[in-house]
């Protein structure tokens, strides 16, 4: 880890500020909005165009890479995020935020591809899974830190969305400056959605699901804080609970992924997280008990992103796994575009409560969906003495670009052909 720091400090560096920029705007959305008196709904649409520009993004950005280059891209994409920040306070309007958002998510999504492919042409073979680690990390700690930052200022004033403009334009410097080669950049070309989910129906359904529950965690979470009155410090301590959760749970969860039959542990994670979102629903009155919910809720729902792509690949071939990768991301996409709304339809039906009760229901359907398909399907592999013979777990998280998703599935592949060497050579033919 030691190594990969010191080869690439810079780009995780400017990786690291742009999710504290992202996580620090993403929260301010809602509380400022609530403040100009945009409506719940208004606010789901907003939260939901973020994700709309971030799916187009991502599918774009290899394209507009391959034509113009690494560096053009990132520049452009980097300029069109700081003038959006900045107009936000500009034009207080639900219509031209739902755009601005749009923009963001485009453009956030761009630079994270192109910063990626920096990082991953940086590492070697035997780095790679290390270099994906500390990405992940940096990631998980711009959106802690993001948050932290809601105090720094009045959100009714403009100085909240200057600092975020600030730090995505000092981000650039350290990824630019530590860059010598422009790597090779090459696309996968994608399975069909409908191969993904023959090949694996708990993966595919699990996935878009897993979307609804992470938007309305990252974009829901502050609207349901102004709803229910809680100070901006109160908002950013609910918000960086999600996160300080996965930050905590990914490595357990990814040890015991290696180690039991992973139908069996995606449910009795999914089911306890949605136990934990329904704490947040009958209790939300106590603010302890809220921030309780909210490391459970968080530090169980996220790490299953890496969990269900984990477990999807337990059906795929080696040569299938970065091909898979594609269909997951959108999928997920899809879900996550959707949650928003659904999350408002549902705070309007029941009160502000219904934010914990819609994460409670997806996650428990979750948990029911695997638990029926564990009734039609044998498992993958079989549990014999013990020892599980799973492909190693990757640490990935809904954050992630498709760029770092490809990564995570060579990684995986090259883990599988490994396996299946050792067992040939444990096993010659006789």
């Amino acid at each position: 880890m030691k190594q990969v720091i010191a080869s690439a400090w810079a780009i995780l560096l400017g990786l690291m500020l742009l999710q504290v920029g992202n996580s620090l705007q993403g929260s301010l959305m809602g509380i400022r909005g609530g403040i100009e008196g945009f409506s719940t709904f208004q606010l789901s649409l907003i939260a939901s165009a973020y994700f709309l520009g971030f799916l187009g993004g991502s599918r774009m950005a290899p394209l507009m890479i391959q034509r113009v280059g690494h560096v053009r891209v990132f520049a452009a994409l980097g300029s069109f995020i700081s003038a959006a920040l900045i107009l936000y306070p500009v034009v207080p309007d639900p219509y031209v935020w739902m755009a601005l958002r749009v923009i963001i998510g485009f453009s956030l999504s761009g630079v994270y591809v192109t910063a990626e492919s920096w990082l991953n042409n940086s590492a070697t073979n035997e780095t790679r899974g290390q270099a994906l680690s500390a990405y992940m990390l940096c990631q998980m700690i711009g959106l802690v830190l993001g948050q932290g930052m809601l105090n720094f200022g009045d959100p009714g004033g403009y100085i909240l969305f200057i600092i975020p403009s600030v730090l995505v334009s000092l981000s650039f410097a350290p990824i630019l400056l530590a860059v010598a080669p422009t790597p090779a950049f090459e696309t996968v070309k994608p399975m069909s959605l409908a191969a993904l989910y023959t090949r694996s129906p708990t993966g595919f359904v699990g996935m878009f699901l897993l979307g609804f529950v992470f938007s309305a965690q990252f974009g829901m979470t502050a609207v349901y804080g102004s709803e229910v009155g809680l100070s901006v410090r109160d908002i950013a301590i609910l918000v960086s609970a999600f996160f300080v959760g996965a930050i905590v749970l990914q490595y357990p969860i990814g040890w015991l992924s290696d180690r039991m039959d992973r139908r069996r542990l995606i449910t009795g994670v999914a089911a306890v997280a949605a136990l934990a979102s329904g704490l947040g629903y009958l209790f939300g009155e106590v603010f302890e008990i809220l921030i309780l919910s909210a490391l459970l809720a968080g530090g169980l729902a996220q790490p299953l992103y890496a969990l269900l792509i984990a477990y999807t690949n337990d059906y795929l071939d080696p040569d299938e796994m970065a091909a898979a990768s594609g269909g997951l991301i959108f999928i997920n996409g899809l879900g996550a575009i959707s949650g928003p709304p659904l999350v408002a339809w549902l705070m309007g039906a029941v009160g502000p409560a219904g934010f914990w009760l819609f994460l409670a229901l997806v996650l428990a359907a979750i948990a029911l969906y695997c638990l029926y398909r564990m009734t039609v399907r044998p498992s993958a592999y079989a549990v014999e003495a013990g020892d599980y013979d799973a492909v190693p777990y990757a640490q990935v998280l809904p954050t992630a670009t498709p760029y770092a998703v490809v990564t995570a599935q060579e990684l995986y592949a090259e883990a599988a052909e490994d396996m299946a060497e050792a067992q040939a050579d444990d096993n010659p033919p006789g």
